[in-house]
C-alpha cells in the first residue's frame, strides 16, 4: 500500500446525511475502480491487500465481511462506538467490507 490519503476514508468521515452517504458510496466505488486498474498494470502480492487496501475484491467477498463486521460491532467495539447517524453507520458497514477479514 502506498502513502496516498484514503479518499474513501475521508468521505466516510464526512457522512452525516443521505447526500454525504451517496457521495461516500460514489467515492468508495471510484476507489475500487482505481484499485482494479492499478492491479491490472502492477499486481500486488496474492498474500497482501491490493494497492488501495482492498482485502475483499468480489461482491460476495465484500458483502460477507461487511455483514459480519456489522453484527460484531452492533453494540460497539473496543475502538468503535456506533454513531448516532444511521447514514454514518451504513457507511461504516460498507467501508468495513473493503478491509475486514
Amino acid at each position: 500500500m502506498d502513502d496516498r490519503p484514503d479518499a474513501a476514508f475521508t468521505a466516510l468521515q464526512a457522512v452525516v446525511d443521505e447526500i454525504t452517504f451517496i457521495a461516500f458510496v460514489q467515492t468508495l466505488a471510484m476507489d475500487r475502480s482505481a484499485a482494479v486498474a492499478e492491479e491490472a498494470s502492477a499486481p500486488s502480492s496474492p498474500w497482501a491487500s491490493d494497492s488501495r487496501g482492498w482485502e475483499n475484491v468480489t461482491i460476495e467477498d465484500f458483502l460477507q465481511p461487511a455483514s459480519a463486521w456489522a453484527s460484531e460491532s452492533l453494540n460497539g467495539l473496543v475502538a468503535y462506538s456506533p454513531p448516532h447517524s444511521p447514514w454514518r453507520r451504513c457507511a461504516n458497514i460498507l467501508y468495513a467490507g473493503k478491509h475486514y477479514e
